[in-house]
């Protein structure tokens, strides 16, 4: 699918910026378990921070695709950067779409400057795939909302300013589900652990607890009981996120193999010579590719508010293709693949969250199987 010339131009801008900015930090992020705020601060000063903000409020205010192509660029150079900005735009895709016009002005403005960094609260230690179990319950009192429960694997918890918050008005009745604005800095909000992760290791995922957390009842976003039908509605554009990502990821993988393939030797020649390599490295291109048009292809759809199946389809097969690419890398490399001397190592830990977060492969399949025959 051909891309505009704004859109190659957006393309290439963030490459060089991956290139400048990003390509010499991400090692020691990853070992260190640090966020680079710098490159955020770098990152925002360009305007990216500001995606899915309108241009009434500063914002960049992409469409679908040029969305998902820079979504791809920053997670070739660095998952965890990519991934705290797509949750950082899904807060602001929240606040644009379900906020009122104070929200919007007291927010947005300033969030498309990097700052504050937003966090997105739906999935809680017993309700992960199934959010209509949650427990966290937001109770009207007055004029306040007054908020208890926990929330579980929350990216940017540690950096956030405001999260985009899920819970019922009644903890009984799974009908009432509703979305807040809740800013981090309210009186009984905390953040919890830190999680030790297998990969995107220098993306921070916390818990949050609220322990009668007061808010203003003016930052319910939402009708109560329509809270869950928003998430769903935000969240088509955020897997088309991370279908992106797990492209840029196996981009990475497949690029790095080819490289490695045709500068080691064995038995005098070339590795890429041998059938062997050769057969994986076509298999790898021929996947990505079509990993990269599906993804296109929902980020389109998406435009025209018709994703929901082509944007689980493009989840479910980037996310696997990505796994199987940085697999295939690491054997590519051999021994050399299995230490952190090659990227190709951080790859594999980092790509097999794609088949997890935003819904997980099987939550996908879910998905494209109900909206077949419709």
């Amino acid at each position: 699918m051909e891309l505009t010339a704004e859109q190659e131009m957006i393309q290439e801008t963030i490459r060089d910026f991956v290139a400048a900015e990003v390509a010499d930090v991400v090692d020691e992020a990853d070992e260190t378990q640090t966020f680079p705020e710098g490159v955020w601060d770098e990152l925002a000063k360009l305007g990216f921070a500001g995606l899915t903000v309108p241009e009434e409020y500063d914002g960049f205010d992409a469409d679908e695709v040029t969305y998902s192509i820079i979504n791809e660029e920053l997670a070739r150079g660095h998952l965890s950067l990519a991934t705290a900005l797509s949750v950082h735009c899904l807060a602001t895709s929240c606040i644009a779409e379900f906020g009122s016009e104070e929200h919007r002005e007291e927010w947005l403005p300033e969030m498309n400057e990097g700052r504050p960094v937003g966090a997105f609260a739906l999935s809680e230690p017993h309700a992960g795939s199934n959010p209509a179990a949650m427990t966290t319950e937001a109770r009207h009192e007055g004029d306040e909302y007054v908020i208890d429960g926990k929330k579980q694997w929350i990216t940017n918890g540690t950096r956030a300013g405001v999260v985009i918050l899920f819970a019922k008005t009644d903890r009984d009745d799974p009908d009432t589900v509703t979305q807040f604005l809740v800013p981090m800095d309210t009186e009984g909000v905390e953040v919890g652990k830190k999680e030790d992760k297998l990969g995107l290791r220098a993306s921070d995922t916390t818990t949050l607890i609220f322990d009668d957390a007061r808010i203003p009842e003016e930052y319910r976003l939402t009708e109560v009981g329509r809270g869950l039908k928003a998430a769903f509605s935000i969240l088509t554009g955020g897997r088309i996120a991370i279908a992106s990502q797990a492209v840029g990821l196996a981009q990475a993988a497949l690029d790095d193999s080819v490289e490695y393939a045709h500068e080691r030797e064995q038995f005098g020649t070339q590795i890429a010579d041998h059938q062997a390599i050769a057969h994986k490295l076509a298999d790898m291109q021929t996947n990505v590719q079509a990993a990269r048009l599906l993804t296109r292809d929902a980020a389109r759809q998406n435009e025209d508010g018709i994703a929901a199946q082509a944007a689980s389809m493009a989840k479910y097969f980037a996310s696997e293709t990505a796994v199987d690419v940085a697999e295939e890398a690491v054997q590519i490399h051999g021994g050399y693949g299995f230490t952190k001397d090659f990227d190709v190592e951080r790859y594999y830990r980092d790509a097999k969250i794609t088949t997890i977060y935003e819904g997980t492969s099987e939550i996908q399949k879910d998905i494209i199987a109900r909206h077949m025959g419709e």
